[in-house]
């Protein structure tokens, strides 16, 4: 498991670096690209932005350009050795798909990651049977159940996906400064209608042994506590401070289709405080450890909670529909 930051997070702080230079040095980018004599415009944007995996060559044309020798010039070489191995990176993984890898690239190099998750257990803390029953619950969103050949397939993808999941979780057991992790978890995220009974217990029981890491915080949200002044929150998000100062801390904020990845500070403020708001609202965490013990005994007795006797635990029936897309739920 990776300490270090990713290739990915590399390249946004190397073009957060050159741009400043280049600002210092009162360079436009056109000014640039005259003055080294690339030939596309965009060579300079996509470095900048951190979108492009950044050749060595070219890292040191700017650093002549900008006049920037000595400690500063052979850090940011280091950068750039690491922003352009891909492959070295994901060689600490024993599997990886491109669907976790972009959480995986924001895990890896964290000081601080903290969750919240309104009805699904974030990733890093799932069991491999809630995992599995989480990806094929959305399953048929992607693929054309008429299509054989296409099912099987998926199959396959399910596997691996589930098992990319569980190499992102070495994480908070690493030898090496795991990161500190707290996770505010909504109730319902534990409820009956997340799967079936036996999935339940076992991944109440993976969340009780987490909780007593030194470095995770687990909290439930009880489903009528109120937060804050009646406050609601729209979707579940992920906070990640960095080893490194210099590296943006970035939020994540979930969608079925499409996260959104922010780096600017009046959006990390807000939802920093959103989650101050949503610790405050949630049970302690040795409350949850004892709420974590008493609903387990309660899913192994087949009740809800309330008495009522747990319905349900098969997957959703088969819809048929077309749509294609990406689910990217941690």
């Amino acid at each position: 498991m990776p300490s270090s930051p990713s290739p990915i997070l590399r390249r946004r702080r190397l073009g957060t670096e050159l741009r400043r230079l280049r600002e210092a040095a009162r360079l436009t980018g056109d000014q640039v690209i005259e003055a080294i004599g690339w030939a596309s415009a965009s060579k300079l944007s996509r470095l900048e932005n951190g979108r492009s995996r950044p050749d060595l060559r070219d890292v040191l044309d700017l650093l002549d350009l900008y006049q920037v020798t000595g400690a500063q010039r052979d850090e940011l070489v280091a950068i750039t050795g690491e922003a352009a191995d891909i492959r070295g990176w994901l060689r600490s993984y024993p599997v990886m798909t491109s669907a976790q890898r972009g959480y995986a690239e924001l895990e890896a190099g964290c000081a601080e990651i903290r969750e919240y998750s309104p009805v699904i257990v974030p990733g890093l803390l799932q069991t491999e049977a809630y995992a599995r029953v989480r990806i094929l619950s959305s399953r048929q969103l992607l693929t054309d159940p008429e299509n054989a050949d296409a099912e099987n397939a998926e199959t396959e993808v399910t596997e691996a996906e589930v098992a990319a999941r569980l190499a992102r979780q070495s994480l908070l057991t690493r030898e090496t400064e795991p990161p500190a992790y707290s996770a505010v978890i909504e109730e319902a995220a534990l409820g009956v209608r997340a799967g079936p009974r036996e999935v339940l217990r076992a991944q109440l029981a993976q969340l009780r042994k987490l909780a007593a890491l030194p470095n995770v915080t687990l909290q439930v949200l009880p489903g009528e506590t109120i937060i804050a002044d009646w406050y609601l929150p729209h979707t579940a998000f992920s906070l990640y401070r960095f080893a490194e100062p210099q590296d943006p801390e970035t939020l994540a904020v979930e969608g079925m289709s499409t996260n959104l990845m922010l780096t600017e500070q009046g959006e990390i403020r807000r939802y920093s405080m959103v989650f101050e708001w949503l610790q405050a609202a949630a049970m302690s965490p040795a409350e949850t450890l004892e709420w974590l013990t008493e609903t387990a005994g309660q899913r192994a007795a087949g009740s809800d909670g309330n008495g009522r006797a747990a319905r349900g635990g098969a997957l959703p029936p088969v819809q048929r529909s077309r749509r294609s897309g990406r689910l990217t739920e941690q």
